[in-house]
């Protein structure tokens, strides 16, 4: 099975996954929200395969707007879930790279951290978890 993709698709997978960054950066507490910011994006960009290849191209067309967590989260967990259920209805092994690569870049935004994670960047962890994991 192949998989095609619109530019609004790519833009809603660009979305997804930067903005799960992009949440974990807003959500951290410690202080050190470029940082984490900083080890997503470089995971994203490694990506390979069809979903590399999207996340890979760098366009303006990611769409992060919100002043606060909540706004933010209430545009990026939709687009995470949107990707996932567009992904396993064309290509299910698609998907299956999305989750892993967007899963690496949480880890490594979250490694960012002495320890474990604040409380506040693993419940935002969890969100971005379920997103994926509800399509």
């Amino acid at each position: 099975m192949s998989l095609t993709l619109t530019d609004q698709d790519k833009t809603t997978l660009r979305t997804a996954a930067y903005g799960a960054v992009s949440l974990l950066a807003a959500a951290d507490a410690t202080g050190s929200p470029h940082k984490v910011a900083t080890e997503g994006s470089i995971a994203l960009a490694s990506a390979t395969g069809p979903i590399g290849h999207v996340l890979a191209a760098k366009t303006k067309d990611i769409k992060l707007n919100g002043k606060s967590v909540a706004e933010l989260a209430d545009h990026v967990l939709p687009a995470l879930t949107a990707t996932m259920g567009l992904l396993n209805k064309q290509a299910p092994a698609e998907a299956d790279d999305f989750r892993n690569t967007v899963n690496v870049a949480v880890e490594a935004a979250a490694r960012t951290h002495q320890g474990r994670p604040s409380p506040t960047l693993a419940d935002m962890i969890r969100k971005i978890t379920a997103a994926l994991d509800a399509a």
